[in-house]
């Protein structure tokens, strides 16, 4: 559609790959390596179960601002929303998890492409950063990821 969202599209594609390359790169001993202790442990696993699950709940979110929604409750809990979704991809292998993020960023890239510019100017309240537009949603997607992938590097010392 628009320019903008080719663009948006593009960055998101060209981050998920990195992202799978360097997640496949990985040696099964590092999958278990913690990243956070505060509140609770993460592992590189949960780490990559976490962004499987938040592109997934971001891209319902999305769906329903497009659809005339507020976007998440005003106390929407992200410690809640992410320790219940770690729970329940608690049994998934590192394999089954990197399908579900190359999935789930297939679904946003394809998602992302179809907008228009005035549907990216729609606003919503997104869990972290409250009242904003679409486009800027799909932005944090992209740093969001980095942020994380730059916590595991620095666990893992690489």
């Amino acid at each position: 559609m628009g320019e903008e969202a080719q663009s948006l599209a593009q960055k998101l594609e060209q981050e998920g790959e990195k992202a799978l390359a360097f997640f496949r790169s990985l040696e099964d001993a590092s999958w278990s390596r913690p990243v956070y202790t505060e509140p609770h442990t993460w592992t590189v696993r949960d780490v990559l179960a976490h962004l499987v699950t938040a592109e997934k709940g971001l891209l319902e979110l999305f769906e329903s601002i497009l659809r005339g929604s507020p976007g998440v409750a005003a106390d929407f809990s992200i410690d809640d929303y992410n320790a219940h979704h770690l729970k329940k991809t608690a049994a998934l292998t590192p394999e089954e998890l990197l399908e579900g993020y190359r999935q789930a960023r297939a679904e946003t890239v394809q998602w992302t492409r179809q907008r228009t510019s005035t549907e990216l100017e729609r606003r919503g309240r997104h869990p972290f950063l409250g009242e904003t537009t679409l486009r800027e949603m799909l932005k944090m997607i992209y740093l969001h990821n980095q942020l994380h992938l730059r916590d595991v590097r620095k666990a893992l010392g690489t």
